[in-house]
């Protein structure tokens, strides 16, 4: 088992923030805005491959696949 680091390191998300808001030309309202919806959209694209498991329509993969040797 691997040591959990003593602090934790959030650059990664300090540096997806400043990306961001670039992406959005500084307007923090916007930045907040597309992140909103692109959260909807990945909730909603959730409950599509949910619903698509729980009616048959995607297998779920209980095994790994086996590889040819």
């Amino acid at each position: 088992m691997s040591a959990l680091p003593t602090a934790f390191d959030n650059s990664h998300y300090e540096k997806a923030c400043d990306q961001a808001i670039a992406m959005c030309d500084g307007n923090l309202r916007s930045t907040i805005k597309a992140l909103i919806m692109a959260n909807e959209f990945l909730e909603a694209e959730l409950m599509e491959l949910q619903a698509a498991i729980s009616s048959g329509c995607a297998p779920l993969r209980s095994e790994p696949a086996e590889t040819a040797a």
